[in-house]
């Protein structure tokens, strides 16, 4: 899961321990993260309003089958589970329906802490591309060295946003990533729904990359499901051998420090 560097972690924890929850509040406040509390089984339209990184549930309070019901609903959510002792079979099932740990009671809050950081930074690192080569694709080249991508020798002018969509999309290889997993990915939580952020944002990386290589077309719609990424020529169209002009004029460095080319 992408973690914005300037966001608080967003925890949701469904527990009845006042005890345990008294503690983690102190822990949570040290670290400056953000918590909700609940004591029933939220549904996942609830958590995604939320902008949730993890949830850390206990499984008395919401049976087992709430952690697959969830895990498919939220796939960009770190869900943990923490509870009393249970058979094997139980956390075996729970791990297998989703769940990315399990620590059963009495445990140490600094314990409890650390597996939820561990669980973000596992899939942060997971979901994160490799920023010390450059994609090229067609005429483009992504730099994140400079956070914009390039026709030739010409900036495509992307924001920030627009630049991480294009790299997380390219670093796909050619999979469409669903709306969520793009926002996920992008915006470091999960999708609320109704949320056209994504559909916005492509919107406006296709006309910023149509201007700076109208030649070629790189982000592809599958209705229904999300977005690819490909550089695929104009049909009909040639290849042109100047670059257009796009909204930047900065040259990038003559030598860049690795590069990976994507099929087209």
């Amino acid at each position: 899961m992408a973690l914005a560097a300037h966001a608080p972690i967003r925890v949701a924890l469904i527990d009845d321990d006042s005890g345990l929850l008294a503690v983690l509040d102190r822990r949570f406040m040290a670290l400056r993260w953000q918590r909700e509390v609940f004591a029933y089984s939220p549904e996942p339209e609830q958590l995604a309003s939320l902008r949730l990184h993890a949830l850390l549930v206990n499984p008395a309070l919401t049976g087992l089958d709430y952690l697959g019901r969830t895990a498919r609903a939220l796939p960009g959510l770190a869900l943990l589970v923490c509870s009393g002792p249970v058979p094997v079979a139980h956390r075996v099932r729970g791990l297998r329906e989703g769940a990315d740990d399990w620590i059963t009671k009495p445990c140490h809050p600094e314990e409890l802490v650390a597996r939820l950081q561990a669980v973000l930074r596992r899939r942060q690192a997971g979901a994160a591309p490799s920023e010390d080569a450059i994609r090229v694709a067609g005429e483009l080249a992504i730099r994140p060295d400079r956070f914009d991508a390039y026709a030739g020798d010409r900036s495509a002018g992307l924001s920030r946003r627009e630049y991480e969509l294009l790299y997380q999309l390219a670093a796909a290889e050619g999979r469409v990533l669903e709306r969520e997993e793009i926002y996920q990915r992008v915006w470091g939580y999960t999708m609320a729904r109704g949320d056209r952020s994504v559909d916005v944002f492509v919107r406006k990386l296709r006309q910023k990359l149509e201007r700076a290589s109208p030649a070629w077309r790189y982000v592809h719609t599958h209705f229904g499901v999300g977005y690819r990424f490909a550089a695929e020529p104009v049909a009909g169209g040639a290849i042109a051998s100047e670059p257009a002009a796009a909204a930047g004029p900065a040259e990038p460095p003559a030598e860049p420090p690795s590069l990976i080319t994507l099929g087209s």
